[in-house]
């Protein structure tokens, strides 16, 4: 009898059946198992013991064998055959027929792991490993610990076929040791694909052997005393390939086209319409120089690269990107022109799609399927089906059902990895573009079940590193070896990762967010063993009560093992603060702080009560930047603030001050608007704002808005008679 660990069993159908429904605190799988029953007895790991395997598995068994070793300090025997082994790893295609799909059996004599394929095996391997001790993921020998696991059988198979990750090396190059180090964190977790975006304006990081300025130019920026950059060589690739394979990751490569090219136009200025010669950026932005289409060298180019990158990656994907292409200089470039009177073609845009459908073919004659941006099937007919990754909004999907392609879901709303879980004050820097994106917002995005007639076939979250390229706070050090970058990508993935493995895994009506919250607490102890820079979750408010007293909190902890610290008097709390131990009342829920401490040097953001702001945010648009008696001038001089993700999009806008409180005022006078540090937009004003006077209001335009890219006002401001002045910055799109 197979019990679900999602459905409630009685007491007399646990008791006829021989055994129990695991608990979060026995057997805690993520993603979350399509059938698990706990019964009695255990299985204890010991040094003399054997790992057998079927022919085809030699390498997962090499796998389980060197993970075992590294924390237990035991060098398990393998050999090739199960019948005398004490964990057996099998292949049963006849009887487990669903690709990925396996069986886990344990009992108090051995371990039984059967799957339909390799990578079914290789699943059941980290289902195994998730019943150990979170131990078990150190890379150093871990003594004292008892390798004992609960007896269960786990029957399990993905309910979707694509389950991604995307990392943008880019923008900024992450070395080859720690993209072994991603893929590793994906495969725990039974991510299966890596879309590897190799290729931006501010970097090619693939060698050539046909185009090598590819990577001697157009892989570094800055000055030679300051170079920033780096590729992988070819063997660098197959090194990568090959380690994905063993953990059925595979890894798709991004070549992107026409736009985001600028790295390739830096090292071979004949490929874009104008020729010019241009340098690789430090800050980011879009370049405006295309991949020109008209001209039969930048197609030969671009035939020749893909060839190459065929001959590289095994995947059956290869992925062109295709988004935010501007095509301004296609309208004034002779040779793409003389191209759209032969075809046809009335819009620049039609273009792309033609680039498009010359390059499906392509592959398809190579027997490779083109995914990209879901701009690919917005621009012209694409005669290929193609896969669009959808990044707009998740509805999006309706248009690639109805053109007949396959999508992608990657909306930037729930599964863009680069904006932060909060918007509480001390949050790391990060994209701002778009609100942030909660583990709970993560894990609820509507996904459809999957079938061979689906258009959607998976998700994939998304890694984009222009933030390292927005400043220096988060670029290394190389001659003291550095890795903020890396702890940084770390921070940003989990605790996420494991919410979009099981939006991926899991079918939609078994997924539940609360029993995930409980599931994952015992999971980021596995994050420190691995050495993974995990976000600490907040502690836990389990109520939240008003009385005659004030606000009664009561909390738990969010991580097991942790410790809660609080506040009352609306500081923020510190490792020092006093210890959570019975629930806490305060006069003002906004006094009220607290803290997940897993280690004196690891906790979280504190338990965090922003003003309500609405009555104001309801007329004037969002809260942006807040004025208060240390940051008002004396006189009235330049003040500028960041505001980054309240400009959304071209279009009209209105920004409003208006004053809280205080006995003085607020003069404001000329505004600007810059995108970067290029102006934009200019407001012309003369306004004293005070408790009950009419708010200072301007307004402007933007018709040149990019994704990811900072924008700021400055504002000439000051204070009259005084600095006593307190009040609000809102910003408010008009269409």
């Amino acid at each position: 009898m197979k019990l679900s660990i999602l459905k409630s069993i009685t007491l007399g159908a646990m008791i006829a059946a021989g055994c129990m429904t695991a608990t979060a605190a026995d057997v805690s799988i993520i993603p979350q198992p399509v059938e698990l029953q706990q019964s009695t007895g255990s299985f204890t790991l010991r040094p003399t013991m054997t790992i057998g395997y079927e022919k085809g598995l030699k390498a997962q068994a090499e796998y389980l064998e060197e993970v075992l070793a590294a924390s237990t300090g035991w060098d398990l025997a393998l050999t090739e055959g199960t019948k005398k082994a004490d964990i057996k790893l099998t292949l049963t295609p006849k009887k487990i027929t669903q690709d990925e799909a396996y069986s886990l059996d344990v009992t108090s004599k051995d371990v039984t792991i059967a799957g339909h394929d390799e990578g079914g095996v290789f699943y059941g391997i980290q289902s195994l490993l998730q019943l150990f001790p979170a131990q078990v993921y150190s890379d150093r020998r871990q003594k004292g610990v008892d390798w004992t696991i609960p007896a269960v059988h786990v029957y399990d198979a993905p309910a979707r076929p694509w389950r991604a990750m995307m990392l943008d090396v880019a923008r900024y190059f992450h070395d080859k040791e720690f993209v072994k180090k991603f893929i590793d964190m994906m495969a725990m977790y039974k991510m299966n694909k890596l879309q590897f975006h190799l290729i931006d304006d501010s970097g090619w990081r693939l060698e050539s052997k046909k185009y090598p300025r590819l990577t001697e130019v157009g892989a570094w920026a800055g000055p030679e005393s300051h170079k920033l950059g780096g590729y992988y060589t070819q063997d660098d690739i197959k090194e990568l390939i090959e380690y994905g394979k063993v953990r059925n990751v595979e890894i798709i490569p991004e070549i992107e086209f026409p736009a985001h090219i600028l790295s390739a136009i830096v090292a071979y200025p004949w490929l874009s319409c104008t020729g010019e010669q241009h340098e690789l950026p430090l800050q980011h932005f879009i370049s405006r120089d295309l991949l020109c289409v008209g001209k039969d060298s930048s197609i030969k180019f671009l035939q020749d690269i893909l060839d190459e990158t065929v001959e590289l990656f095994p995947s059956k994907y290869i992925n062109i990107g295709g988004d935010e292409a501007v095509y301004t200089r296609y309208k004034t470039c002779e040779d793409c022109q003389a191209l759209m009177k032969r075809e046809g073609l009335t819009d620049e845009s039609q273009l792309q799609g033609y680039l498009t459908n010359v390059v499906a073919k392509m592959m398809k004659e190579k027997d490779r399927t083109v995914i990209g941006w879901e701009e690919i099937i917005d621009r012209g007919k694409v005669d290929e089906q193609v896969v669009a990754m959808i990044w707009h909004n998740v509805d999006d999907t309706v248009k690639a059902r109805d053109l007949g392609h396959k999508a992608i879901l990657t909306p930037a709303t729930h599964l863009y990895f680069d904006f932060p879980e909060s918007s509480t004050p001390g949050e790391v820097k990060a994209a701002t573009w778009m609100p942030p994106i909660s583990l709970e917002r993560a894990y609820s995005m509507p996904i459809n079940d999957y079938s061979d007639n689906s258009t959607v076939i998976g998700v994939q979250g998304c890694l984009w590193s222009d933030q390292f390229i927005h400043g220096t706070m988060l670029q290394e050090i190389p001659l003291i070896n550095e890795n903020r970058s890396e702890n940084y990508i770390e921070y940003l993935t989990f605790p996420r990762l494991m919410a979009i493995a099981e939006l991926g895994w899991t079918k939609e009506a078994q997924r539940d967010y609360a029993d995930f919250a409980k599931r994952i607490k015992s999971h980021y102890a596995r994050l420190d063993n691995k050495e993974i820079t995990y976000r600490v979750p907040e502690p836990e408010i389990v109520s939240m009560t008003e009385n005659a007293d004030g606000v009664t909190f009561t909390l738990a902890p969010s991580v097991q093992g942790s410790e809660i610290r609080y506040t009352t008097d609306g500081s923020y709390p510190t490792v020092h603060s006093p210890i959570y131990t019975k629930p806490v009342t305060v006069g003002n829920k906004s006094d009220f702080h607290a803290i997940t401490v897993v280690t004196p040097l690891h906790y979280s953001l504190p338990i965090h009560f922003a003003p309500d702001y609405s009555e104001y945010e309801q007329k004037y648009g969002k809260v942006t930047e807040q004025w208060k008696p240390l940051n008002v001038q004396p006189t009235v001089s330049d003040w500028k603030f960041e505001c980054t993700g309240k400009i959304s999009g071209n279009g009209n806008y209105e920004i409003t001050f208006v004053a809280l409180k205080g006995e003085n005022s607020l003069t404001t006078g000329e505004l600007k608007v810059y995108k970067r540090d290029e102006l934009v937009a200019t407001a012309q004003g003369n306004f004293t704002v005070k408790p009950g006077s009419a708010p200072a209001t301007y307004k402007f335009s933007i018709d040149s808005f990019e994704a990811g890219t900072p924008f700021y006002i400055d504002v000439k401001a000051g204070a009259t008679g005084g600095n006593d002045t307190y009040g609000l910055v809102l910003i408010k799109k008009l269409d």
